[in-house]
């Protein structure tokens, strides 16, 4: 299982410095603690929400939310150059695609060999729309006859998406928009659903176009025998309450070195605003990254929002009432796994009791290891991204 190799490797604790109520938990206990949740219950929300059976305003009844409508923007932008005249590489037809799918479906975005991937099932769906040179292009390379698509930002296996912008082109002529949605629908029906889809300009790229991502965390306030391990909307408390899949030298670790598992979620929020307006180098966040893109600018993301609140998920056939924290980022880019590290990241900061800069000292790190191992990809979903400039009002948690 991956999740027991993971949980198997060896963890050497990082040496923190900067001064919190409680010891920070190392990295194995971090894992385990994210990890025992009832994630299934997530993945039974989002599963619904792909398939339009639900929405994400059911989590924030409390707040009125303004309707956001993603294809607004690009109307004025890059649609208007659809129907100009074309020649040479402008009579391509570009196609931009909305779609939600199921993370937990899938082996993430990109394609790879013998995987079931996003992209390899989107591809395989686009074959019939191909331009007849290119059908003889890949029949003479002994290629599979399948399209090509852009998007704006690869998932990881598991992550689940509600508005992926995807595109693609072609030279073949009258393809209706809705004979696009209807290929990709029938692929994989309840896992992969297409939101619209709808011509516009050359110029539009999913990545490059776009402005800003929007993701969404959905974390379980309870273990996975629905014990409470949260102080709530209120302050961390004094108290600490085991993780059940600890071991006994684990336990007894904790009472030795006064470790706390509970964390207050309006502590949460007050770290993650601390974020909120400035240009940062996120390079202690990311992982499985370059090198190369250890340093400069290539590292630093603007955060435009970063704000967390408590909600319900909606109650099951079965009765069960799941209490959970929503994070909200937004950002201009994020990299490799930023938002699960710095999701896991900040909730080890709220339970140690840490002081609402901590996430802030942990830009100057210079070992990762000073930051969490990411939280599962269960919790995390792509909700949106815009190509107009960002707006606050658009976003679901407005309070402090």
């Amino acid at each position: 299982m991956e999740h027991q190799s993971e949980r198997d490797s060896h963890h050497v604790h990082y040496n923190h410095t900067h001064p919190s109520k409680y010891a920070r938990w190392n990295a194995r206990e971090s894992f385990e603690f994210m990890y025992a949740r009832p994630w299934q219950r997530v993945n039974h929300f989002y599963s619904n929400t792909v398939r339009g059976n639900l929405s994400l305003p059911l989590l924030f009844q409390s707040q009125t939310l303004p309707v956001h409508d993603s294809r607004v923007p690009e109307i004025s932008e890059f649609q208007s150059g659809a129907s100009k005249d074309r020649s040479g590489k402008w009579a391509r037809f570009n196609f931009k695609i909305l779609l939600s799918y199921h993370g937990g479906s899938f082996d993430g975005w990109q394609k790879q060999p013998n995987l079931n991937t996003v992209q390899s099932v989107v591809e395989v769906s686009l074959g019939k729309f191909v331009d007849e040179n290119k059908t003889q292009l890949l029949k003479d390379k002994g290629l599979p006859i399948q399209g090509c698509a852009a998007v704006a930002g690869r998932t990881d296996k598991g992550v689940t998406a509600l508005q992926q912008v995807c595109s693609f082109y072609t030279w073949k002529k009258d393809i209706k928009p809705r004979e696009i949605e209807d290929a990709i629908n029938d692929a994989a029906p309840g896992k992969l659903r297409v939101v619209s889809v709808y011509e516009v300009s050359r110029a539009f790229h999913p990545n490059f176009s776009a402005k800003w991502r929007r993701y969404l965390y959905i974390f379980p306030l309870t273990d996975g025998q629905d014990k409470d391990q949260s102080g709530g909307n209120g302050e961390s408390c004094d108290s600490f309450i085991y993780n059940e899949i600890c071991d006994s030298d684990s336990k007894d670790e904790l009472e030795k070195e006064n470790k706390s598992y509970v964390f207050g979620v309006r502590k949460v929020n007050r770290l993650l605003q601390k974020l909120e307006g400035k240009m940062l180098s996120y390079k202690m966040f990311a992982r499985d990254t370059k090198a190369s893109r250890n340093d400069g600018p290539p590292t630093e993301c603007f955060v435009h929002h970063a704000r967390a609140m408590e909600a319900k998920l909606p109650i099951t056939e079965n009765g069960e009432e799941t209490r959970v924290m929503c994070i909200e980022l937004v950002a201009n880019r994020f990299l490799r796994k930023m938002v699960r590290v710095l999701v896991a990241t900040t909730i080890r900061e709220a339970a140690a009791g840490a002081e609402d800069d901590a996430l802030l000292k942990l830009m100057d790190a210079t070992c990762r290891r000073a930051t969490a191992p990411p939280a599962p990809p269960d919790g995390l979903g792509l909700v949106d991204v815009g190509y107009a400039e960002f707006e606050r009002e658009k976003c679901f948690i407005m309070k402090d």
